[in-house]
C-alpha cells in the first residue's frame, strides 16, 4: 500500500479528464460522491483493505469500455475492473486509485444455445442466473464456485474460479470457449468462439482467464455447457480425527465412482456455518471431521451401488457413520452448510481472515493437513479447515486472536499464509488454487516463483498493457 502512495507513475483524474469519462461512457454512468463509491473501495477480504479512489464507472456495453480505455490510456489513469467483490485475495481493490469499472450493468444472458451446447453472456451475470437459464434448457453450467448466488461471471473468468466441482468438471478455465476483450489501448478482440479446439496462433484467450484484469477487460464470454448430470446423491461422512478422513479420500476416488464433488469440513468449519444458519449436522459434537460427497449414476441400481461402495470405503476407513441424503431438502441442508462457512466465521468474528487457500498433489494432502496444525500452533492461530480436499485445495480460514488489533491481524494473517504458501509450494503445490493474487497474495507469489519467470510475466503484461493502468498492483510489480 505505501508503494502505491510513493507512485507518480501514474495520471490525475482532472475536472477535464472527468468530462472525458463522462463523454466515454455517459454522465449516468459515473460516480464521484463518496457515498456512491466507498462501498466500492474493497471486495470481501474486508474493509481493513480498503483503497480510495476517484470515480467509478458502470458501463453498459462494450463501446463504452472502449472509449473509456481511450480517455484512460491517453491520461495514464488505472482502472480497476470489478464483478460482484466477492473476491477473497483484493483482486478488485483499487490499489492506485484511479477508476472502478463495475460490470453490474452488463447482466445480460444474451443465448442459451442447445446445438452448440454454449452460453454467451456478458460479465456481470451472477452465476447462479445462468446455472438456472442452463438447466431450463436441460443443460449444465459446471463452473460452479462456492459463491455461485452471488459471484459474477466475469470475475470467475477473471480468478479462474473453482468450486465443489472441480474434481469433475474442471475449473472455470475449462468451460471459457471464447469471448470479447477490450485492451488497455481500447482495441476490441474476439478471441475463440463455439468450438472446442483449436491451434490456431497464440492462445491469447487463455492469458485473459485467471489474470485479474490486468491484461484486458472481458465484455462478452462464450461458455461450454454439458449435459445435466444423470441420478445424483449426496453421502456426509462423520469422520472421529481428521487422519481418517483424509486416508478415505484417495480410496473415494479411486472407488471407480462417478464423483461429481468430495469436499471436507472440519469441526470447527462444521459449528461455525451450522450456528450461523441455526441447524446442526448429525454427530456433530462427535465429529472431528465430514467428507460431503456427491455422486452421479445413470440408474437407481448404479446409484446404489457406487453409494454402498463409498460409503463402505469411508467406515473401513474409520468413519462413525455415512449420512445418505434423503430427498432434496437433505441434501440443500448438507450442502448450506458447506457453502456458508466463510458467512459463518465472519458472524463469529468480523475478522476472520477467508483469503488463504492452498493447492498440493492429493498424495501430499495428509503431510500439509500436519504443516497446517503445526503451524497454527507455531503463530498461535486457530483455523477452521475446510476445502475441495479431492483435488488436494484446502481453505484454512483463520480466525483473529481477541488480543491482537485488526491492523495487526490484517497483516500477521497474510504473513501466516505466507508461511503456508512456501510449504505448499515445497511439496510441488502453489499458493492459490481459486481466491487469486490479487494484492493480499502479490509478495508471497513472487516469493514463489524464480526471477527468470517473473520477467516472462512482466514481458506479458507489457505487451498486453504498455502504460501498466490495467489493474496495477495485481500480478506483476509497478514500476
Amino acid at each position: 500500500m505505501k508503494e502505491a502512495e510513493k507512485s507518480n507513475k501514474f495520471g490525475v483524474i482532472t475536472p477535464e479528464v472527468l468530462n472525458e469519462i463522462k463523454d466515454a461512457v455517459s454522465a449516468k454512468n459515473v460516480y464521484t460522491d463518496e457515498a456512491d463509491i466507498e462501498s466500492y473501495s474493497y471486495d470481501y477480504t474486508g474493509k481493513i483493505f480498503a483503497q480510495r479512489f476517484d470515480v467509478l464507472v458502470k458501463p453498459g456495453n462494450a463501446g463504452q469500455i472502449s472509449a473509456l480505455m481511450k480517455a484512460a490510456t491517453k491520461h495514464r489513469i488505472p482502472v480497476t475492473t470489478r464483478g460482484a467483490g466477492s473476491g477473497l485475495a483484493g483482486a478488485a481493490i483499487p490499489i492506485y486509485g484511479g477508476i472502478v469499472l463495475s460490470m453490474e450493468k452488463m447482466n445480460r444472458i444474451l443465448e442459451i444455445d442447445p446445438v452448440n451446447r454454449a452460453a454467451v453472456v456478458e460479465p456481470g451475470v451472477v452465476t447462479n442466473d445462468l446455472c438456472r437459464a442452463a438447466a431450463a434448457k436441460g443443460l449444465l453450467y459446471a463452473g460452479y464456485p462456492m459463491s455461485t448466488e452471488l459471484s459474477f461471471i466475469g470475475g470467475n473468468i477473471g480468478t479462474n474460479a473453482g468450486g465443489g466441482k472441480v474434481i469433475r468438471y474442471g475449473n472455470t478455465r475449462r468451460h471459457v470457449l471464447g469471448m470479447d476483450v477490450v485492451t488497455a489501448s481500447g482495441d476490441l478482440l474476439h478471441l475463440g468462439g463455439k468450438y472446442r479446439k483449436d491451434t490456431w496462433g497464440y492462445p491469447i484467450m487463455q492469458l485473459m482467464i485467471g489474470t485479474e484484469g490486468t491484461l484486458g477487460i472481458i465484455t462478452k464470454a462464450i461458455l461450454n455447457l454439458e449435459p445435466l448430470p444423470g441420478k445424483t446423491v449426496n453421502l456426509l461422512a462423520a469422520f472421529p480425527d481428521l487422519d481418517s478422513m483424509v486416508v478415505s479420500v484417495a480410496g473415494v476416488v479411486k472407488s471407480g465412482a462417478k464423483i461429481i464433488s468430495c469436499e471436507f469440513l472440519d469441526r470447527l468449519s462444521a459449528e461455525l456455518a451450522a450456528k450461523y444458519l441455526s441447524t446442526e449436522l448429525p454427530y456433530q459434537e462427535k465429529t472431528e471431521a465430514y467428507l460431503l460427497i456427491q455422486l452421479e449414476a445413470d440408474s437407481d441400481e448404479q446409484l446404489e451401488a457406487a453409494y454402498e461402495k463409498v460409503g463402505g470405503i469411508c467406515v473401513e476407513m474409520g468413519a462413525m457413520e455415512v449420512f445418505i441424503a434423503e430427498s432434496r431438502t437433505d441434501s440443500n441442508a448438507m450442502w448450506q452448510v458447506r457453502q456458508n462457512i466463510a458467512e459463518g466465521a465472519r458472524a463469529e468474528d468480523p475478522h476472520a481472515s477467508i483469503s488463504g487457500d492452498i493447492v498440493v498433489p492429493l498424495s501430499e494432502v495428509p503431510r500439509i493437513m500436519k504443516i497446517i496444525a503445526a503451524k497454527c500452533k507455531a503463530w498461535n492461530v486457530v483455523t477452521a479447515n475446510h476445502g475441495h480436499i479431492a483435488d488436494g485445495n484446502l481453505h484454512p480460514l483463520a480466525l483473529k486472536p481477541k488480543d491482537m488489533t485488526p491492523e495487526r491481524w490484517a497483516v500477521y494473517s497474510e504473513e501466516f499464509y505466507a508461511d503456508l504458501i512456501q510449504e505448499a509450494v515445497k511439496l510441488g503445490g502453489v499458493g492459490s488454487g481459486e481466491h487469486g493474487v490479487g494484492c493480499v497474495k502479490l509478495d508471497a507469489l513472487f516469493a514463489s516463483k524464480s526471477p527468470a519467470e517473473l520477467g516472462i510475466h512482466s514481458g506479458v503484461k507489457a505487451a498486453f498493457d504498455p502504460l501498466g493502468i490495467l489493474n496495477p498492483g495485481k500480478l506483476t510489480a509497478v514500476k
